[in-house]
Protein backbone atom coordinates (compact mmCIF):
# COMPACT_ATOMS: atom_id res chain seq x y z
CA UNK A 1 0.00 0.00 0.00
CA UNK A 2 2.66 2.58 0.70
CA UNK A 3 4.54 1.89 -2.40
CA UNK A 4 1.62 2.55 -4.29
CA UNK A 5 1.01 5.61 -2.17
CA UNK A 6 4.40 6.83 -3.17
CA UNK A 7 4.12 5.77 -6.77
CA UNK A 8 0.92 8.15 -7.18
CA UNK A 9 2.45 10.64 -5.91
CA UNK A 10 5.87 10.18 -7.96
CA UNK A 11 3.45 10.20 -11.06
CA UNK A 12 1.63 13.66 -9.68
CA UNK A 13 4.76 15.49 -9.25
CA UNK A 14 5.86 13.86 -13.15
CA UNK A 15 2.21 14.66 -14.54
CA UNK A 16 1.91 17.81 -12.25
CA UNK A 17 4.54 20.16 -11.64
CA UNK A 18 2.77 23.58 -11.18
CA UNK A 19 0.15 21.17 -8.20
CA UNK A 20 2.84 19.51 -6.84
CA UNK A 21 6.61 20.94 -5.31
CA UNK A 22 8.03 19.60 -8.24
CA UNK A 23 8.87 22.67 -10.05
CA UNK A 24 11.77 23.89 -12.37
CA UNK A 25 14.19 26.56 -11.11
CA UNK A 26 12.50 30.21 -11.67
CA UNK A 27 14.29 33.24 -13.05
CA UNK A 28 13.35 36.44 -10.56
CA UNK A 29 10.77 38.15 -10.00
CA UNK A 30 8.14 35.74 -9.85
CA UNK A 31 4.61 37.19 -10.26
CA UNK A 32 1.60 34.47 -9.04
CA UNK A 33 -1.01 34.18 -11.56
CA UNK A 34 -4.24 32.16 -12.08
CA UNK A 35 -2.99 29.37 -13.90
CA UNK A 36 -0.17 28.25 -10.71
CA UNK A 37 -2.45 29.50 -7.61
CA UNK A 38 -4.10 26.47 -6.57
CA UNK A 39 -7.26 25.91 -3.60
CA UNK A 40 -8.42 22.89 -1.95
CA UNK A 41 -10.85 22.97 1.05
CA UNK A 42 -9.84 22.17 4.38
CA UNK A 43 -10.75 19.82 6.49
CA UNK A 44 -13.03 22.57 8.29
CA UNK A 45 -14.62 23.45 4.86
CA UNK A 46 -15.50 19.83 4.09
CA UNK A 47 -17.42 19.49 7.62
CA UNK A 48 -19.43 22.74 6.54
CA UNK A 49 -19.99 21.16 3.35
CA UNK A 50 -21.58 18.13 5.02
CA UNK A 51 -23.33 20.01 7.48
CA UNK A 52 -24.86 22.04 4.69
CA UNK A 53 -25.94 18.98 3.15
CA UNK A 54 -27.90 17.96 5.51
CA UNK A 55 -29.23 21.39 6.90
CA UNK A 56 -30.70 21.42 2.70
CA UNK A 57 -31.92 18.21 2.88
CA UNK A 58 -33.81 19.24 6.17
CA UNK A 59 -35.08 22.35 5.10
CA UNK A 60 -36.24 20.84 1.77
CA UNK A 61 -38.05 17.46 3.66
CA UNK A 62 -39.98 19.87 6.30
CA UNK A 63 -40.21 23.31 3.51
CA UNK A 64 -38.60 25.66 6.06
CA UNK A 65 -38.04 28.41 4.18
CA UNK A 66 -35.66 29.87 7.21
CA UNK A 67 -33.76 27.12 7.62
CA UNK A 68 -33.20 27.33 3.20
CA UNK A 69 -32.39 30.57 3.65
CA UNK A 70 -30.06 30.32 6.21
CA UNK A 71 -28.70 27.18 4.31
CA UNK A 72 -28.29 29.64 0.94
CA UNK A 73 -26.66 32.25 2.97
CA UNK A 74 -23.78 30.22 4.47
CA UNK A 75 -23.23 28.39 1.42
CA UNK A 76 -22.88 31.61 -0.66
CA UNK A 77 -20.33 32.66 2.34
CA UNK A 78 -18.64 29.95 1.94
CA UNK A 79 -18.41 30.22 -1.95
CA UNK A 80 -17.13 33.71 -1.05
CA UNK A 81 -14.40 33.11 0.76
CA UNK A 82 -13.19 30.87 -1.50
CA UNK A 83 -12.85 33.50 -3.87
CA UNK A 84 -11.07 35.72 -1.40
CA UNK A 85 -8.67 33.01 -0.60
CA UNK A 86 -7.71 32.84 -4.38
CA UNK A 87 -7.34 36.69 -4.60
CA UNK A 88 -5.04 36.97 -1.44
CA UNK A 89 -2.00 34.69 -3.57
CA UNK A 90 -3.41 36.24 -7.24
CA UNK A 91 -0.98 38.91 -8.09
CA UNK A 92 2.05 38.47 -5.46
CA UNK A 93 4.82 39.23 -6.79
CA UNK A 94 8.44 37.53 -5.65
CA UNK A 95 11.01 40.16 -6.40
CA UNK A 96 14.44 39.80 -5.21
CA UNK A 97 16.11 37.27 -2.65
CA UNK A 98 19.41 38.45 -0.18
CA UNK A 99 20.94 36.33 1.74
CA UNK A 100 24.59 36.50 4.14
CA UNK A 101 27.25 35.00 4.06
CA UNK A 102 27.63 31.64 6.39
CA UNK A 103 30.20 29.07 8.00
CA UNK A 104 28.91 25.22 7.84
CA UNK A 105 26.97 24.51 10.76
CA UNK A 106 25.29 27.66 11.05
CA UNK A 107 21.73 29.05 10.07
CA UNK A 108 21.82 31.47 6.74
CA UNK A 109 19.30 34.41 7.21
CA UNK A 110 17.65 34.88 3.70
CA UNK A 111 15.59 37.32 2.81
CA UNK A 112 12.12 37.24 0.15
CA UNK A 113 10.81 40.33 -1.02
CA UNK A 114 7.09 40.06 -1.58
CA UNK A 115 5.11 42.93 -2.79
CA UNK A 116 1.20 43.55 -4.11
CA UNK A 117 -0.95 45.75 -5.52
CA UNK A 118 -4.32 46.65 -5.06
CA UNK A 119 -5.07 45.62 -2.12
CA UNK A 120 -3.55 44.62 1.27
CA UNK A 121 -2.74 40.50 1.81
CA UNK A 122 -3.00 39.36 5.30
CA UNK A 123 -2.45 36.13 7.00
CA UNK A 124 -0.22 34.50 4.48
CA UNK A 125 2.19 31.51 5.03
CA UNK A 126 5.61 30.69 3.40
CA UNK A 127 6.63 26.99 4.26
CA UNK A 128 10.35 26.52 3.70
CA UNK A 129 12.79 23.54 4.54
CA UNK A 130 10.79 22.59 8.18
CA UNK A 131 10.04 26.48 9.16
CA UNK A 132 6.48 28.21 8.38
CA UNK A 133 6.96 32.26 8.21
CA UNK A 134 3.60 33.84 8.60
CA UNK A 135 3.46 37.74 7.15
CA UNK A 136 1.06 40.38 5.64
CA UNK A 137 1.69 42.69 2.70
CA UNK A 138 0.59 46.31 2.14
CA UNK A 139 0.26 47.71 -1.46
CA UNK A 140 3.24 50.09 -2.62
CA UNK A 141 5.00 48.54 0.55
CA UNK A 142 7.22 45.36 -0.23
CA UNK A 143 7.09 43.55 2.49
CA UNK A 144 10.93 41.29 3.57
CA UNK A 145 10.39 37.65 4.82
CA UNK A 146 13.04 36.03 6.43
CA UNK A 147 14.13 32.59 6.21
CA UNK A 148 16.63 30.74 8.20
CA UNK A 149 18.09 27.83 6.38
CA UNK A 150 20.70 25.39 7.60
CA UNK A 151 23.93 25.41 6.08
CA UNK A 152 25.16 22.24 5.88
CA UNK A 153 27.47 22.38 3.73
CA UNK A 154 30.73 24.70 1.99
CA UNK A 155 29.60 26.39 -1.62
CA UNK A 156 26.86 27.43 -2.89
CA UNK A 157 23.52 26.06 -1.17
CA UNK A 158 20.48 26.19 -3.40
CA UNK A 159 17.40 28.14 -2.25
CA UNK A 160 14.75 24.72 -1.40
CA UNK A 161 11.48 24.67 -3.16
CA UNK A 162 9.00 26.95 -1.16
CA UNK A 163 5.42 26.95 -1.05
CA UNK A 164 3.01 30.08 -0.27
CA UNK A 165 -0.33 29.66 0.68
CA UNK A 166 -3.23 30.95 2.88
CA UNK A 167 -6.49 30.17 4.50
CA UNK A 168 -7.28 33.58 5.09
CA UNK A 169 -10.60 34.63 5.17
CA UNK A 170 -12.74 32.25 7.29
CA UNK A 171 -10.30 28.72 7.16
CA UNK A 172 -12.43 26.91 4.59
CA UNK A 173 -10.19 26.65 1.91
CA UNK A 174 -6.24 26.90 1.25
CA UNK A 175 -5.17 28.48 -1.77
CA UNK A 176 -1.09 27.28 -2.27
CA UNK A 177 1.31 27.99 -5.07
CA UNK A 178 4.98 26.16 -5.02
CA UNK A 179 7.71 28.65 -5.66
CA UNK A 180 11.42 27.60 -6.65
CA UNK A 181 13.73 31.50 -7.25
CA UNK A 182 16.93 30.77 -9.20
CA UNK A 183 18.78 32.03 -6.07
CA UNK A 184 21.95 30.76 -4.31
CA UNK A 185 23.66 31.44 -0.90
CA UNK A 186 27.58 31.11 -0.75
CA UNK A 187 28.37 29.09 2.50
CA UNK A 188 31.92 29.56 3.73
CA UNK A 189 34.03 26.45 5.49
CA UNK A 190 34.07 25.86 8.92
CA UNK A 191 37.48 26.34 11.15
CA UNK A 192 39.32 24.12 12.68
CA UNK A 193 38.88 23.90 17.00
CA UNK A 194 42.53 24.39 17.54
CA UNK A 195 45.59 23.61 15.73
CA UNK A 196 48.99 25.05 15.70
CA UNK A 197 49.83 28.50 14.19
CA UNK A 198 51.36 29.30 10.68
CA UNK A 199 54.13 29.59 10.06
CA UNK A 200 55.96 32.94 10.58
CA UNK A 201 59.18 34.14 8.68
CA UNK A 202 61.97 35.85 10.84
CA UNK A 203 61.62 38.87 11.52
CA UNK A 204 63.72 41.90 11.45
CA UNK A 205 66.31 42.79 13.88
CA UNK A 206 64.70 45.89 14.88
CA UNK A 207 61.12 44.96 15.08
CA UNK A 208 59.16 46.17 17.90
CA UNK A 209 61.25 49.24 18.21
CA UNK A 210 59.89 52.85 18.10
CA UNK A 211 59.65 54.38 14.97
CA UNK A 212 58.54 57.78 12.98
CA UNK A 213 54.56 57.56 12.87
CA UNK A 214 51.91 59.01 14.47
CA UNK A 215 50.97 57.55 17.86
CA UNK A 216 51.97 59.39 21.16
CA UNK A 217 55.05 58.04 23.09
CA UNK A 218 56.21 60.25 25.50
CA UNK A 219 57.18 64.42 26.22
CA UNK A 220 60.01 66.13 26.51
CA UNK A 221 61.95 69.08 26.48
CA UNK A 222 62.34 70.95 23.43
CA UNK A 223 65.86 70.79 21.56
CA UNK A 224 66.96 72.71 18.77
CA UNK A 225 66.22 71.58 15.59
CA UNK A 226 63.00 70.07 16.48
CA UNK A 227 59.65 70.53 13.88
CA UNK A 228 56.91 73.23 15.29
CA UNK A 229 54.05 70.86 14.37
CA UNK A 230 55.96 68.76 17.20
CA UNK A 231 55.50 71.03 19.63
CA UNK A 232 52.69 70.48 22.21
CA UNK A 233 51.81 74.41 22.75
CA UNK A 234 48.82 73.49 24.86
CA UNK A 235 50.80 71.48 27.36
CA UNK A 236 53.89 74.10 27.35
CA UNK A 237 51.47 76.51 28.27
CA UNK A 238 51.40 74.96 31.77
CA UNK A 239 55.10 74.10 31.79
CA UNK A 240 58.31 76.44 32.04
CA UNK A 241 59.59 75.53 28.91
CA UNK A 242 58.09 74.20 25.85
CA UNK A 243 57.72 70.29 25.51
CA UNK A 244 57.79 68.49 22.33
CA UNK A 245 55.78 64.96 21.55
CA UNK A 246 57.52 62.07 20.65
CA UNK A 247 56.03 60.31 17.77
CA UNK A 248 56.16 56.72 16.84
CA UNK A 249 54.26 53.77 14.92
CA UNK A 250 54.57 50.12 16.44
CA UNK A 251 56.26 48.35 13.44
CA UNK A 252 54.13 45.78 11.95
CA UNK A 253 52.81 42.72 12.97
CA UNK A 254 54.33 39.50 10.88
CA UNK A 255 52.41 38.75 7.75
CA UNK A 256 51.46 35.70 7.49
CA UNK A 257 52.09 33.41 4.32
CA UNK A 258 49.50 30.67 4.46
CA UNK A 259 50.13 27.53 1.94
CA UNK A 260 48.03 24.76 0.87
CA UNK A 261 51.12 22.53 -0.17
CA UNK A 262 52.78 23.20 3.38
CA UNK A 263 49.79 21.39 5.51
CA UNK A 264 50.78 17.74 5.73
CA UNK A 265 49.43 15.01 7.14
CA UNK A 266 45.81 16.03 6.91
CA UNK A 267 42.93 15.47 4.03
CA UNK A 268 41.63 17.94 1.85
CA UNK A 269 38.45 19.19 4.04
CA UNK A 270 40.69 19.00 7.04
CA UNK A 271 43.40 21.42 5.35
CA UNK A 272 40.19 24.37 4.28
CA UNK A 273 39.13 24.16 7.49
CA UNK A 274 42.92 25.52 8.84
CA UNK A 275 43.54 27.75 6.52
CA UNK A 276 40.04 29.26 7.18
CA UNK A 277 41.32 29.25 11.03
CA UNK A 278 44.15 31.06 10.26
CA UNK A 279 42.68 33.15 7.88
CA UNK A 280 39.88 34.28 10.00
CA UNK A 281 42.54 34.88 13.54
CA UNK A 282 44.52 36.77 10.77
CA UNK A 283 41.57 38.97 9.72
CA UNK A 284 40.94 39.32 13.46
CA UNK A 285 44.31 40.11 14.67
CA UNK A 286 44.91 42.99 12.72
CA UNK A 287 47.56 40.69 10.29
CA UNK A 288 48.24 40.80 6.89
CA UNK A 289 48.39 37.37 4.99
CA UNK A 290 48.93 35.41 1.45
CA UNK A 291 47.22 32.40 0.58
CA UNK A 292 48.63 30.26 -2.03
CA UNK A 293 46.39 27.05 -2.97
CA UNK A 294 46.65 24.49 -5.75
CA UNK A 295 44.80 26.42 -8.13
CA UNK A 296 45.30 30.42 -7.04
CA UNK A 297 47.23 32.72 -5.30
CA UNK A 298 46.23 35.74 -3.10
CA UNK A 299 49.37 37.74 -2.42
CA UNK A 300 49.68 39.91 1.04
CA UNK A 301 46.97 42.15 1.79
CA UNK A 302 44.26 42.81 4.69
CA UNK A 303 40.69 44.10 4.95
CA UNK A 304 36.94 42.33 4.82
CA UNK A 305 37.93 42.42 0.62
CA UNK A 306 41.02 40.35 1.24
CA UNK A 307 39.31 38.13 3.80
CA UNK A 308 36.02 37.75 1.72
CA UNK A 309 38.00 36.77 -1.57
CA UNK A 310 40.32 34.33 0.42
CA UNK A 311 37.21 32.31 2.24
CA UNK A 312 35.39 32.00 -0.60
CA UNK A 313 37.89 30.51 -2.87
CA UNK A 314 38.48 28.11 -0.14
CA UNK A 315 34.23 27.80 -0.02
CA UNK A 316 34.06 26.95 -3.70
CA UNK A 317 36.90 24.15 -4.17
CA UNK A 318 36.18 21.34 -5.95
Amino acid sequence: MTSRVAGLLAWAERRLPSLTRLRPVETLPIVLHRRRIYIVPTGFGVGLAILLGVMLLGALNYANNAALGLTCLLGAAAVGSMLVAFRTLNGLTIGGVRADTARVGDRVRVSLDVSASGHARTALRLDVAGHTQVFSVTPGTPCVVELPLDATHRGWLPLPRMRLHSRWPMGLFRAWSWLHPDAQVLVYPGVEAFGPAPHVPEGDADRGRPRAGDELASLRDYRPGDPRRQIAWKLSARHHGLLVKDLEQPAPREDWRLDWDAIHGLDDESRIARLARWIEEAHEGGRRWSLRLPDGYFDIAQGDEHYHRCLTALALRP
